[in-house]
């Protein structure tokens, strides 16, 4: 099975590649909604963060008001890397087990959507991946636009994450996104032929299709050798 990263940041357009994946086909495992499932009342992730941050991160009833939680660890290095820290397992955790929901169902392909793809180290385990890159003006002037936020709230969203030219330079595949969207789809053409080509040896023996094919071969070498034993 291959297992194709996709990362960016925030205002990159890194969500519109994504469905566009989806909309090809693709079976696409999104960290961001993962993070949302360990992250609903009464979880795991719910009692640790708000053991952390206290109960004013809260609703009234008592989901985590995220809006509220972002602007707090977006403000503060160490209140980010804490929620970081909390939540990573969690999030490991729910990953790991998308994907092998997506290898149980045949999938041959699939593309793990990751923001934090470096920082967590995740990198590792995907090939190839794919950076969805602009500027960072653009990305300032984006975040702006679609969120209404002040120049100043924007820039500390931006500069809290990697910066995307430190992403760009670990990439397989980048999509310069600093275009229209005609430009994003003919970009996004290319990339999905790349991800589509063969399987190696290697991402095939990954693959559910490969483990029968172990499992098979190994059950018909078992019959072959109690045959040659009961026939000697």
């Amino acid at each position: 099975m291959r297992i194709v990263g996709l990362t960016g940041g925030i205002a990159s357009g890194k969500s519109t590649v994504s469905n566009l994946f989806k909309a090809s086909g693709i079976p696409v495992v999104d960290a961001d909604v993962v993070a949302r499932d360990v992250l609903k009342k009464g979880s795991g992730g719910w009692k640790r963060v708000v053991a952390a941050f206290g109960e004013e991160i809260l609703l009234p009833s008592g989901e985590v008001d995220r809006p509220k939680l972002g602007q707090i660890v977006f403000s503060s290095g160490s209140k980010r890397q804490l929620l970081n820290k909390l939540m990573a397992p969690y999030i490991s955790s729910g990953i790991f087990w998308e994907i092998l929901k997506q290898w149980a169902s045949g999938a041959k392909v699939i593309v793990v959507d990751i923001p934090l793809l470096f920082e967590v180290k995740m990198d590792k385990w995907t090939k190839p991946i794919v950076v969805v890159w602009v500027s960072q003006e653009t990305q300032l002037k984006r975040l702006v636009e679609r969120d209404g936020l002040s120049e100043e709230d924007a820039r500390n969203r931006v500069m809290a994450q990697m910066p995307l030219d430190s992403k760009r330079s670990k990439a397989d595949l980048v999509i310069d996104n600093n275009g229209s969207l005609d430009d994003l789809h003919q970009q996004f053409d290319k990339v999905l032929s790349e991800i589509r080509k063969p399987l190696t040896w290697i991402e095939f023996w990954r693959s559910r299709q490969g483990a029968f094919s172990v499992i098979g071969s190994v059950i018909l070498g078992l019959s072959v050798c109690k045959q040659l034993k009961i026939g000697s």
